[in-house]
């Protein structure tokens, strides 16, 4: 099923785009500072919000890890 569609998956796939965001922008800070507007600034606000909500986003990461590794029947 696409990730569209599932809830768990769709919340999965933009926290992993969140911390990708945010270790690529601490790598190479340029890649991501000069593409702050249209379609490619969608990775520069994730990398910001990676870095400013940093504890909740690793809460939230550690919330979908158990609940990926222990699903609920």
């Amino acid at each position: 099923m696409s990730a569209i569609f599932n809830f768990q998956s769709l919340l999965t796939v933009i926290l992993l785009l969140i911390c990708t965001c945010a270790y690529i922008r601490s790598l190479v800070p340029s890649l991501l500072d000069r593409n702050k507007a249209g379609l490619l600034g969608v990775f520069w606000k994730c990398a910001r919000i990676g870095e400013r909500k940093k504890p909740y986003v690793a809460a939230c990461c550690i919330v979908m890890a158990f609940s990926i590794l222990f699903p609920t029947p």
